[in-house]
């Protein structure tokens, strides 16, 4: 059965003022209906200020990380798009025709890129509305319906984000930043929009109950039909809010307050020499220009700031083995410490002394992860934590003995490797590093051990 999923995004931009006002943009703290005057409270005869010329090139630059073409030297005209809900003090919301169009990510085509305003908050359980996020800048981004599982759904959002956050022009830090509206239909059924999701573990789940609703109607004979739902997180499930508009139903007019955009092609160039690489880009000149797996790739730009510290770590030391590091014990280290990578305080050449150890064999991986996991918490040398931990180097005659004494101590676990049970070499190796502190390669060990066992060398019989 076809299935066709498109989103609506819509991002909060990181400006400090809002859209048409000057009120600041943070109301986090500010008690309810305080972070306002006339302009965003919408009251009559409030005339709006000029757009945000900050949120304006935010939005141009995301739609250029997007590979989206830029509206240039046309009107963009702001527009009111009216309809009647508690959260809009003026019965209309901002927004602008397309600033952008045609781009592309993942194989999901990107129709359009708008600029918006926030409306305030509702609640409602107790019918209060807060109008400290009004006037809040936006992005909006819609893609055509190009998902065909809420699976694909889920790894499009998640890349979306990914460049959203890797642009800087976002806040992910504000309660509910981000929201999305989902556009949902299968083959015999009316387009479905779900709407009030703001996480990509939310949108995943919205489209997967409404997929399993809409093929159980249409199983039952019935017919589905266009309408807007509301997804609530707390039952996971959706539930009908009111027919589906259609485009006409919001009587689109341009805003006569304010005077139309102009985005000339000297702006655009001027954002595109600026802008960051995005991560879907940068991921496959990693792979070009170092040798790394895709995978690996895919890992190293999951953050900005962990690519940014793997590429000035790879000048100087083998990219290949910084890459496993990366992917492997940094971000395990890193994952497991609750930790993102523009919160590590060791400088990249710290990084570089360390990795160079591992390759000189001064320390094992092994040990070398130990050092990670100091260096992390505390950025001190990688060398004096070595010597802190007693890790480094064994002498060749202390590890012999270390692997004689363990054979001697452990005949049980000696016999059994002769009689085929390969597991209790492992056995073996582990009472080795027991009596060395770790402080022995394992895959050494494990070589001396075999040659030591299987030559016949075993005094202890």
């Amino acid at each position: 059965m076809k299935m066709m999923i498109g989103f609506e995004v819509h991002q909060q931009l990181a400006t400090k003022r809002k859209m048409y006002c000057d009120c600041p943009t943070d109301y986090r703290d500010a008690p309810p209906n305080t972070n306002i005057c006339p302009i965003c409270a919408g009251l009559p005869g409030a005339k709006p200020l000029p757009p945000n010329e900050q949120a304006v090139d935010a939005a141009i630059e995301i739609a250029l990380m997007l590979g989206c073409e830029i509206v240039v030297d046309r009107p963009i005209y702001i527009q009111r798009k009216h309809y009647d809900y508690p959260d809009l003090p003026s019965g209309y919301q901002r927004t602008s025709s397309p600033i952008a169009v045609g781009g592309e990510l993942g194989g999901v085509r990107i129709r359009e890129v708008h600029l918006e305003e926030d409306p305030g908050q509702y609640d409602p359980t107790s019918g209060l509305v807060d109008f400290n996020r009004s006037g809040v800048p936006l992005v909006e981004i819609v893609t055509e319906p190009d998902m065909r599982s809420p699976e694909e759904a889920r790894r499009f959002l998640r890349q979306l984000v990914r460049v959203l956050e890797y642009s800087g022009k976002v806040r992910p830090e504000a309660g509910g930043a981000m929201r999305a509206d989902t556009n949902i239909s299968i083959e015999g059924g009316a387009r479905v929009e779900v709407k009030n999701i703001n996480s990509i573990k939310g949108a995943y789940r919205a489209i997967k109950f409404e997929v399993m609703r809409q093929k159980a109607k249409l199983d039952r004979g019935e017919t589905v039909t266009r309408e807007t739902r509301a997804y609530l997180e707390s039952q996971r499930i959706t539930m009908p809010m009111r027919a589906k508009e259609l485009e006409e139903d919001y009587r689109y007019i341009p805003d006569p307050d304010i005077f139309p955009l102009i985005i000339d092609r000297a702006r655009v160039e001027r954002i595109r020499a600026s802008m960051v690489e995005p991560p879907h880009l940068r991921e496959r000149r990693l792979v070009e220009q170092y040798g790394i797996e895709p995978s690996t790739a895919s890992v190293i730009v999951s953050e900005r700031e962990l690519a940014d510290l793997f590429e000035a770590i790879a000048a100087s030391v083998d990219p290949k083995l910084t890459a496993s590091w990366f992917r492997t014990k940094l971000k395990k280290v890193l994952n497991y410490m609750k930790l993102r990578a523009a919160e590590v305080r060791f400088t990249p050449g710290q990084m570089v002394e360390l990795l160079r150890m591992v390759k000189e064999g001064e320390v094992t991986p092994e040990q070398g992860e130990l050092v990670l996991r100091e260096l992390v918490k505390k950025p001190d040398g990688p060398r004096l934590i070595a010597q802190r931990l007693g890790l480094g180097r064994i002498e060749s005659a202390e590890l012999r003995a270390a692997i004689e004494q363990a054979i001697k101590t452990n005949q049980e676990a000696v016999r059994d490797y002769l009689a085929g049970k390969r597991e209790a070499l492992h056995f073996l190796a582990g009472k080795v590093m027991e009596l060395t502190r770790g402080r022995a390669d394992p895959r050494e060990i494990i070589e001396l051990l075999r040659a030591e066992l299987e030559g016949g060398s075993n005094d202890g019989e």
